[in-house]
């Protein structure tokens, strides 16, 4: 039987999912998942288990292979996608980490980035990254000094910081491999993105120990061999979640651009070979590293997308399940101007305003579920129009024409249609919306030599649905002005 399985780890935010899929065509064959649970120990503080990563990862791995019908000896490979930013410490010698994980919505560090403005135009000419609390290396410096004897042990080597890829990696190798791809690294501002190096200049201002740092690596190529059931399997590909939903959405062309919409939403437009440099601070980051080449996208980032619908399900109780706030927000009163502006965690592009708050205006006493339903999903198209706009400014010749979206959010046709309407353009969702498992296991097969190339790949994406913009012009700008000046007024400065 050949070796045809690839197995696709995606790590998130909320879940812990992997998926089989069957190469060389890449159709899915099984799934796994398991929810993963958040802890808030403090106003702006978010943080997992990292005991949960591991044993979530094994186990939805060892279920997807079940569930295929496959044996481990008919896995070719395994990519990995994850959570970027995620910041995690641990012992070299044990495996131990030294305290939870800090996750990239985590705004523990607002005043040491407050701190360091001074630098912020190095930082960016050479990260591409803004100074924000969403970022590794405040994080990894807030573990160094907090934690008893952790910047002593990791000056002498003895710890190891890894994003959420690199942790998986060295307890999925037995503690063989420390290593992360360049995607990764690009996201911790120490990375520099020009060179692909990491920056000792950098290093030196974060107080990171250059001891503490895995090896970057190509995103398709060799990353150690782990233990399933039967047989060793490579693992050949790693991305960043958003980098990996890219490659799945076959956006490998300067000027495609893909949205993904999950806990938030993170839009990309690849830019070529060459990094473009934002004035509208947008960031500039490693879309892909193959064969030694890089190249680049621009990103925004919203920090709150999906996250909003599950706070009106869990926090609001308007609804059992996230699927029904389509059909809702369908019944809702047009008249009513009602907007949801869901800075739970600050502002993300382009404003970047970490003490900015949630908020919701137009309130009535008509205002009912069917009203916070729809303000809860516009709020998603309303945040794309503002980073596409910013893209558009970054990046004028190269203009997107189509968005490609995918992620949980991609499934509501309410929420396709309501971002065609703002975007004044058409909304490609594809037949495969687990994107980013798919580019997981897209670079892995590329990297085994059972996948075909960019090229070949992209001529085999699929489409399910395009969505075309049907709301007149004068009530998208009515309903856009009002989503500005909502934003302005949650504006914290």
């Amino acid at each position: 039987m050949p070796r045809d399985i690839l197995l696709a780890l995606d790590q998130g935010t909320t879940s812990t999912r992997a998926i089989a899929f069957r190469a060389p065509a890449l159709l899915p064959v099984a799934e796994a998942r398991r929810p993963l649970a958040q802890h808030y120990p403090a106003e702006g503080r978010v943080e997992h288990d990292p005991a949960d990563l591991i044993a979530d990862s094994v186990a939805v791995l060892r279920e997807a292979l079940a569930a295929s019908g496959a044996a481990a000896r008919d896995v070719a490979a395994i990519g990995i996608a994850n959570q970027r930013e995620t910041t995690l410490l641990w012992e070299r010698a044990s495996g131990r980490p030294l305290g939870r994980a800090i996750v990239w919505q985590d705004r523990r560090t607002a005043a040491a980035c407050d701190a360091l403005r001074g630098h912020e135009r190095t930082i960016a000419a050479r990260t591409g990254l803004l100074l924000d609390p969403y970022f590794c290396a405040t994080k990894l410096a807030w573990l160094l000094d907090t934690i008893d004897g952790a910047r002593a042990a990791a000056e002498r080597g003895a710890l190891a910081f890894g994003t959420v890829d690199s942790w998986l990696l060295w307890h999925l190798t037995a503690g063989r491999v420390h290593a992360t791809d360049a995607t990764n690294a690009s996201r911790t501002l120490l990375f520099d993105i020009h060179r692909g190096l990491w920056d000792d200049d950098l290093l030196a201002l974060f107080r990171i120990p250059r001891a503490v740092l895995p090896d970057v690596r190509d995103s398709a190529g060799a990353f150690g061999t782990t233990a399933l059931p039967g047989a060793e399997v490579p693992i050949l590909g790693i991305a960043g979640d958003q980098q990996a939903a890219m490659a799945g959405q076959a956006c490998f062309a300067p000027g495609m651009v893909k949205a993904t919409y999950g806990t938030g939403a993170f839009i990309l437009r690849h830019t070529g070979a060459v990094p473009v440099a934002s004035a509208h601070r947008l960031l500039t980051t490693i879309a892909l590293q193959l064969d030694g080449v890089r190249s680049y996208a621009l990103e925004g980032a919203i920090f709150v997308a999906g996250a909003a619908v599950q706070w009106l399900r869990d926090g609001l109780h308007l609804f059992a399940d996230a699927a029904e706030s389509g059909a809702l927000a369908a019944q809702a009163d047009a008249a009513q101007a009602v907007y949801l502006v869901p800075a739970f965690t600050g502002l993300g592009a382009p404003h970047w305003d970490a003490a900015a708050r949630g908020a919701i205006f137009g309130l009535s006493r008509a205002t009912g579920p069917a009203e916070l339903a729809r303000a809860a999903l516009e709020s998603a198209a309303f945040q794309t129009r503002d980073l596409m706009a910013a893209m558009d400014g970054d990046a004028p010749g190269a203009a997107a024409t189509v968005l490609r979206a995918d992620g949980g959010m991609a499934a509501s046709d309410w929420a396709m249609q309501a971002l065609a309407d703002q975007l004044a353009a058409p909304v490609d969702r594809p037949r495969v919306t687990e994107t980013t498992a798919l580019g997981a296991a897209w670079l892995a097969g590329f990297a085994a030599g059972i996948c075909p190339g960019p090229e070949a790949f992209a001529r085999a994406w699929a489409l399910d649905r395009r969505f075309l913009p049907a709301m007149p012009p004068t009530e998208r700008e009515r309903r856009y002005q009002g989503w500005r000046e909502a934003v302005r007024r949650t504006r914290s400065g």
